[in-house]
């Protein structure tokens, strides 16, 4: 039934302890638990107290391999099982390759001194096993002793093991939430150069538009200027045609001037001559009287008529005068406006100067045909006619007076617009150079700040570098500092293990000694002066055995002292490592900022 039992559990995965405890297990029974042991994975404790397993040597051997080969369970208990010197050596053998034991209790059977010292010998490769229970087994105490020292040292070892792995557990968390800070901040750094550039192209494409748009502007500005140079151009050749005009009129005026004295003259002559004939005429004349009389009345008539139409000629002058006010003022307004006004006004101006010119013409027709109508019928109004051609030469060099005035204030009114529009044209242009430089100086400063970006980007990949180039370091030293630790322990447990092979080498000669002893008590009667002289020499040796026993004990104490004070040491080492590691980490700058993040 136990084998049916232990055959079901090979295969199961849920029982994790197994209780036979007084159950008469014999080779049968041994063997399966052999199989058990070699085939399942789950078990962690096996009690098989009151089953006498000892006594078949074959099926304890079969456990002992199924245990040897087993690496899952942990704790054994073999109380009570009659297990013998024999079955203690094939357990040693087993504990030998054993990695996961860690609790075997062996009370209540026979081991003794040999199965003792070969339990103590596995002890020195096992380094899993934390308790063992050797009581009731004819164990001598040094034996315990010794094993109790090897399970305290496999307890300490497991302990020193467990703090370490610990250790390096919590920096390699430490130098994975290090490293993924740091990936972070390395991101987050990329993210926000990712940012500034773009950030930069947007400063840049902005930068460009508004370079595109004051050199729009300025073009404009440009061809606005280019069109009020040509305005103003056109407005000087006006001008210029203006001022022909009125000196062409001037030299018009003045051969009319000439052309009246000259009448003027041709009538004195004639009056003289007429004078001279007068005189030889008076008689003749005196007939006349009344004929002259009627004449004088209708040439009275022709002077009230020639006095209108002197004020004619006058209210005309006036209105050439005003005619020319109004072009100035128009051409004037015109050249301020605009450029489509011009036209109109050049058209106007010139209508203008044509109707002037065909109404002076006429006029003058009309002038010479009435003079010519007049000096007929007017040979004693000379003086008359004198008078108001003097008249008419002062209203006529009031006439050129005024208009050169005018044509002065045009000139002058040109030269301010000329200026101020000159000035505005500097004005204009000095605002565009400050925006150009002010846009040059922000271009050559977003440039810096983009050098400034590289340049902390540079530095923070050199810094990553750096920290990685560190915590490679520190692994390397924590891999040093974890082989001189093993390096040590070996070394330890070589010193260990030769002394305890000394001891063992001591207690068996002491044992080889207590045995002749043992062979010699059948020999007292014959030997008692014998036994008397070997056993005071035994007692001496014992005193010097003794005595070497208890230097090599100060000298295994010693040793202790030494390895618990190299275990400080390498505990206070791995402490200053990690506060150094914890200290660098807070006062490196990426700490600092992602701290403060």
């Amino acid at each position: 039934g136990l084998k049916l039992l232990l055959h079901g559990l090979c295969s199961n995965t849920s029982v994790k302890s197994l209780d036979l405890k007084g159950n008469n297990l014999r080779t049968v029974g041994a063997e399966a638990l052999g199989k058990l042991l070699r085939q399942n994975k789950s078990i962690r404790s096996l009690t098989l107290e009151w089953n006498s397993l000892g006594m078949w040597e074959e099926g304890f051997s079969f456990f002992c391999q199924g245990l040897r080969a087993n690496n899952f369970l942990q704790r054994l208990d073999l109380r009570n099982n009659q297990i013998n010197h024999q079955g203690a050596g094939e357990l040693a053998m087993a504990l030998t390759q054993n990695t996961s034991l860690q609790e075997l209790d062996l009370r209540w059977n026979n081991i003794g001194l040999l199965g003792g010292r070969a339990l103590l010998n596995c002890l020195h490769s096992n380094k899993t096993l934390k308790r063992l229970e050797l009581a009731g087994n004819n164990v001598p105490s040094d034996i315990l002793k010794a094993v109790e020292q090897a399970l305290d040292h496999n307890q300490d070892r497991e302990a020193i093991l467990t703090e370490a792995q610990n250790q390096v557990n919590i920096l390699s968390k430490e130098v994975l939430s290090l490293k993924d800070e740091k990936n972070k901040q390395f991101m987050d750094f990329v993210d926000t150069v990712d940012k500034q550039k773009e950030e930069k192209a947007r400063s840049e494409k902005m930068s460009a538009a508004r370079v595109s748009q004051l050199q729009e502007a300025l073009d404009e500005q440009y061809s606005i200027m280019n069109s009020l140079k040509t305005k103003l151009q056109m407005t000087e050749a006006a001008l210029a045609l203006s001022e022909q005009k009125v000196h062409n009129l001037g030299e018009l005026l003045n051969a009319m001037k000439q052309e009246q004295n000259c009448v003027a003259e041709c009538h004195f002559r004639e009056l003289q001559q007429q004078k001279q004939e007068g005189a030889d005429r008076e008689g003749r004349l005196l007939h006349d009287l009344s004929a002259a009389s009627e004449k004088n009345l209708l040439l009275r008539n022709q002077v009230d008529e020639l006095e209108r139409k002197c004020k004619v000629q006058q209210d005309q002058l006036f209105q050439v005068k005003q005619d020319l006010t109004n072009t100035t003022a128009e051409l004037k307004l015109r050249a301020v406006e605009a450029e489509e006004r011009l036209e109109t006004e050049k058209r106007r101006f010139k209508q203008s100067l044509e109707d002037m010119e065909s109404l002076r013409v006429k006029e003058v027709d009309r002038m010479t045909q009435h003079m010519e109508a007049s000096e007929r019928s007017m040979h004693n109004r000379i003086q008359r006619l004198e008078a108001i051609r003097i008249s008419l030469e002062e209203e006529l060099s009031q006439v050129k007076a005024a208009a050169l005035t005018e044509r002065g204030q045009a000139e002058e009114e040109l030269i301010k617009v000329r200026s101020q529009a000159r000035l505005e044209e500097q004005q204009r242009l000095e605002h565009l150079k400050e925006k150009l430089r002010l846009m040059t100086e922000s271009r050559d400063e977003a440039q810096n700040c983009c050098l400034k970006q590289k340049e902390m980007v540079a530095e923070a990949q050199a810094k990553a570098k750096q920290l990685s180039l560190y915590a490679d370091g520190l692994r390397r030293r924590l891999d040093e500092l974890q082989q001189d630790l093993d390096s040590k322990e070996e070394e330890k447990v070589t010193e260990l293990n030769k002394v305890k092979v000394e001891l063992q080498e001591q207690i068996g000669h002491l044992e080889a000694e207590r045995a002749a002893q043992d062979g010699l008590r059948e020999k007292i009667a014959a030997l008692e002066r014998q036994l008397k002289a070997l056993s005071s020499n035994h007692r001496e040796a014992l005193l010097d055995k003794e005595g070497e026993i208890s230097l090599l004990l100060e000298k295994l104490r010693m040793k202790e002292a030494e390895i618990s004070r190299v275990r400080e040491e390498e505990a206070q080492r791995a402490s200053f490592l990690q506060n150094a590691i914890m200290a660098y980490v807070q006062g490196s700058p990426l700490g600092t900022h992602s701290s403060r993040k």
